[in-house]
């Protein structure tokens, strides 16, 4: 099993989150709290071109951080989705709820 890493950067509106490896149960914890925080003080960008692995966790952390943003008026983007992302975003039925972008200059 890979590692999950990640980068955060600031922009002017938003946080970026750039994620590498496996993004699942055994993984997520460490980021969670993070991301969490973040969408409550402005927007957040996950960038998941470099995420290898998706399981039910990480989509679940997405779909809470997504429902937070909501609640707190900002928004969460998913920057340049790798293909393992894409494929379970769309078996998940909820890929139309997400605000998908390919760059950082797509965030209003």
């Amino acid at each position: 099993m890979e590692q999950l890493t990640y980068t955060k950067k600031e922009g002017a509106d938003y946080i970026l989150f750039t994620l590498s490896g496996d993004f699942n149960a055994y993984t997520a914890p460490n980021i969670q709290s993070e991301i969490y925080s973040s969408i409550e003080k402005t927007n957040v960008v996950l960038d998941l071109a470099n995420v290898n692995e998706l399981d039910a966790s990480a989509i679940g952390i997405i779909m809470a951080t997504h429902n937070d943003a909501e609640e707190y008026k900002k928004k969460l983007y998913l920057m340049s989705l790798s293909n393992e992302v894409d494929r379970k975003l769309l078996a998940t039925g909820f890929k139309d709820l997400f605000n998908i972008i390919n760059s950082v200059t797509e965030v209003k």
